[in-house]
């Protein structure tokens, strides 16, 4: 039927501009993706030295001691002693003392140049991934190695979105656990050790931010030349038959 037609028409002008868009991806794009990135590498604010620079202040003050007078009678003694058992809570918060407690400002501000790359690539491997299952041929006995080829290409930019994919899952993380902390701190403003975790934590996210800016340049880099050495067989499986691939 017409309709019919006008509906594989539709999919071939997908087709075509899937096929554009990743050939445009894989020659251009990826090569001058990699480069960005490395030169991001170089840049100061992925390279602080002295990772003192990039910790956050903690406004929140130690309460002063409560002083727990000497109480002579048994009676009131033994009472004493239960209620200092029970009184080793944290501090009870209903406010901030400086309004809202603060994320830690630099890392923020390296999170949001690095999230957009994340996204970048886990759209543009979609795109290729889909360009190159379209180019699988139809099941046959035989002649299969550059079927092969194209599955494990697939496999290949599947490994690399997934990846990308847990980095913004860290990321998450990291928001999460320094939240926690950050609570612990201002119910327990006398231990030294959570704000030493608090910046621990940030240090931590810092180095693995360098890591996935590093990662994500090293994804472009081995897609564009896994790619490249295959393109004959990813875009021509079975040489002999190129019927098969429509």
């Amino acid at each position: 039927s017409y309709t019919g037609v006008a509906r594989f028409d539709k999919v071939d002008v997908f087709r075509e501009r899937i096929t554009g868009e990743a050939e445009d991806l894989v020659a251009n794009f990826f090569p001058k993706k990699l480069l960005e990135l490395d030169q991001f590498l170089k840049d100061p604010l992925i390279n602080i030295r002295e990772l003192k620079e990039i910790h956050s202040e903690i406004n929140l003050t130690v309460p002063d001691p409560i002083l727990l007078t000497d109480i002579h009678d048994g009676l009131e003694g033994q009472n004493a002693k239960k209620r200092k058992l029970e009184d080793v809570g944290g501090t009870k918060v209903y406010v901030m003392p400086g309004g809202m407690m603060k994320s830690n400002g630099k890392l923020v501000d390296l999170i949001e140049k690095v999230k957009p790359e994340i996204r970048t690539l886990i759209e543009k491997c979609n795109t290729v991934k889909m360009w190159v299952q379209l180019l699988i041929p139809r099941i046959e006995d035989g002649n299969n190695f550059g079927v092969s080829i194209q599955e494990e290409t697939v496999a290949e930019l599947r490994t690399v979105e997934g990846e990308a994919a847990s980095y913004l899952d860290q990321i998450s993380r990291y928001f999460i656990t320094r939240a926690k902390l950050v609570s612990k701190v201002a119910k327990y403003p006398h231990v030294e050790d959570y704000r030493r975790t608090v910046t621990e934590i940030d240090e931590k996210e810092y180095i693995s931010l360098k890591i996935i800016v590093s990662e994500l340049r090293n994804q472009y880099v081995t897609l564009h030349d896994m790619i490249l050495k295959n393109i004959e067989k990813i875009k021509r499986p079975r040489s002999s038959n190129t019927d098969a691939l429509y």
